[in-house]
């Protein structure tokens, strides 16, 4: 496990509690995303979690034991009703299961254009400081043979004096 919170629990709820979005990426993908593709995020990252798993299982296994021990009988086996609806259910997903696929993959461009964008920016500032540090490192040159120069001439005139 990462640590990382899962966007559709807590952290998604208070992030959309908080107000606005900070990373530009964020703002354009979930801040000011038409409804629908909003709907559709939530939908398919609820498509995703155990919990769908749990609560898909616990209805077909009522669904079937009701229909074969007989406690309600308007699905016999071989279960048509149950077929169909996992047939409307995979007409449905699917469509949303793709929007929100293209979604993650312009969401990815995004951030990579953003972080490129950002790296630009680092490289340019990196740029500067090393021709700022290469004039430092030239004036320090000057001042060390000036100095040099300085301390040939005490000990000449030191010499001389001697």
């Amino acid at each position: 496990m990462t640590g990382i919170p899962h966007p559709s629990g807590p952290a998604m709820a208070a992030g959309m509690r908080r107000g606005a979005s900070r990373h530009p990426v964020n703002r354009a993908m979930q801040d000011e995303a038409p409804f629908g593709a909003r709907v559709a995020d939530r939908v398919t990252t609820f498509l995703g979690s155990w919990t769908f798993i749990a609560i898909q299982t616990v209805i077909v296994l009522a669904w079937i034991a009701g229909n074969v021990i007989l406690l309600f009988h308007f699905d016999p086996f071989p279960f048509i009703l149950l077929n169909l609806a996992f047939s409307t259910q995979a007409a449905y997903a699917a469509p949303l299961i793709l929007l929100a696929g293209n979604r993650q993959s312009l969401r990815d461009r995004l951030t990579l254009e953003h972080a490129a964008a950002e790296a630009d920016i680092e490289d340019r500032q990196n740029v500067e400081l090393l021709e700022g540090n290469r004039e430092i490192l030239k004036r320090i040159e000057g001042l060390e043979q000036r100095i040099l120069e300085l301390e040939k001439a005490i000990l000449g005139r030191l010499d001389q004096r001697g």
